[in-house]
């Protein structure tokens, strides 16, 4: 029974986004160690844990919630804006 979780900053992660990495999370698992066998995605457990930003440093920077939800947003523009053109 594979157990994963994922540490990230919170805001950073839509509720569509997170759903999306979940389900491919489940899927590489059940290729990987389930052999394929699709029943195997009934024994997996994937968390989600969320932090403030200001709990995260990355080479001796730190974000702010500000920064975190500004390239949210700038993130989810461009992504909307290029599944539109794709449904063109």
């Amino acid at each position: 029974m594979p157990y994963v979780q994922i540490n990230t900053i919170k805001g950073m992660l839509n509720t569509d986004q997170k759903q999306r990495l979940l389900e491919k999370i489940a899927d590489a698992l059940v290729e990987i160690e389930g052999g394929g066998n699709p029943e195997f995605k009934k024994s997996i457990w994937i968390n989600i844990q969320e932090s403030e930003a200001e709990a995260w440093s990355m080479s001796g920077l730190r974000p702010s919630s500000q920064q975190i939800t500004q390239f949210a947003t700038a993130r989810d523009l461009r992504d909307g804006k290029q599944d539109a053109e794709r449904a063109t």
